[in-house]
């Protein structure tokens, strides 16, 4: 038994599966991580239960929205700092900025040269998370040249590349996509993933669900005073 309080307004949070504390965890500061929750939406973040924030999205990184997450998040903030489009001396840059708004590590995409992975090293103390795609990447070159923690997102084959990178590198890091079930969960951790990455429902659809919930009140209240 885990003695709990909700309280009224906030007992409708964000909570995610159980399941992703049957990993590890990966000890970052003297905080443990297990779950990570991949939103950039603040009202989200605000209102779930995780242990950290993954804030990567698909457009060139700005340090205005890092900011505005980390500013907003109750929980440690990874921030992508590109390597897609947007590398080189931008994305050093963008990870020294990174580090001054309290960010607790940073992202790197796929794509990134690992010499820019060697220079933001050279720059900033966070760990500096190395996202793999394909266990047909270059990891190696990766982890050599600073990598941190590996950030598996292989989609439905990504328990298959933790299984491959955890056997041939025992000891780094291991954060991974989760899937959709607590059966997808269980297979990434059973893998050897340290840590989980959770996608939550888009605040469109848990707003479509209160407002069902909202119109099935009005329609029953409506055929009470009809049969009075």
């Amino acid at each position: 038994m885990i003695p709990t309080y909700n309280g009224i307004l906030r007992s409708h949070l964000l909570n995610i599966p159980a399941c992703i504390y049957e990993c590890s965890g990966i000890c970052i500061f003297g905080r443990r991580i297990k779950s990570l929750v991949f939103s950039t939406d603040v009202a989200i973040i605000k209102n779930i239960n995780t242990d950290a924030v993954l804030a990567v999205y698909p457009f060139t990184p700005q340090s205005s929205i890092s900011k505005a997450i980390i500013s907003v998040s109750d929980a440690p903030v990874f921030v992508g700092v590109g390597g897609g489009v947007t590398s080189g001396e931008r994305s050093v840059r963008l990870a020294e900025e990174a580090e001054h708004q309290g960010a607790y590590g940073v992202v790197v995409n796929a794509p990134i040269d690992p010499w820019v992975i060697s220079e933001i090293k050279k720059r900033i103390e966070l760990p500096v998370v190395a996202t793999i795609i394909s266990e047909k990447q270059d990891i190696d070159e990766r982890i050599r040249a600073g990598a941190d923690i590996l950030n598996i997102a292989a989609s439905r084959l990504t328990p298959q590349v933790v299984a491959h990178i955890r056997a041939a590198y025992p000891e780094i890091p291991i954060i991974a996509t989760g899937g959709p079930t607590d059966d997808s969960i269980r297979e990434t951790i059973a893998a050897g993933a340290n840590a989980i990455t959770y996608t939550p429902p888009t605040n469109g659809m848990i707003f479509s669900e209160s407002m069902t919930k909202y119109r099935d009140k009005y329609a029953k209240h409506d055929e009470t005073n009809q049969n009075e």
